[in-house]
């Protein structure tokens, strides 16, 4: 399984951005999708995930402002980042987990993307 990421760029605070996983290999249809992220100097963190069924969790401080979806037919996840804050500057990687229970370990993912950088200007 291959993932790639894509759509960060340098945005406003305030501002959107939306980012692309796009999987080959395999179906992802049964595994959990996630987002990560890890900003300059930190631990790499989990930000939001989704079920096929199209269940979601999110870490508190993305809730009301990221939404993560999936489109089972195509292989692809989406993260749909609004109001964007300086604090989200990070580079951000999906992931797929064989399993279909909710997870924030990061060991626990299967797979994982190359990573796209989003920046957010103050």
């Amino acid at each position: 399984v291959q993932l790639q990421a894509s759509g960060g760029g340098l945005v406003q605070a305030g501002g959107s951005l939306r980012l692309s996983c796009a999987a080959s290999g395999r179906t992802l249809s049964s595994y959990v999708m996630g987002w990560f992220r890890q900003a300059p100097g930190k631990e790499r963190e989990f930000v939001a995930a989704i079920k096929w069924s199209g269940i979601t969790t999110y870490t508190d401080s993305v809730k009301g402002r990221f939404a993560i979806s999936r489109d089972n037919a195509n292989n692809i996840v989406y993260l749909q980042m609004n109001s964007l804050k300086p604090e989200d500057t990070a580079v951000y990687f999906c992931a797929a987990d064989n399993t279909p229970y909710f997870t924030r370990r990061e060991y626990e993912y299967d797979y994982w993307g190359q990573g796209t950088k989003v920046t957010v200007s103050s």
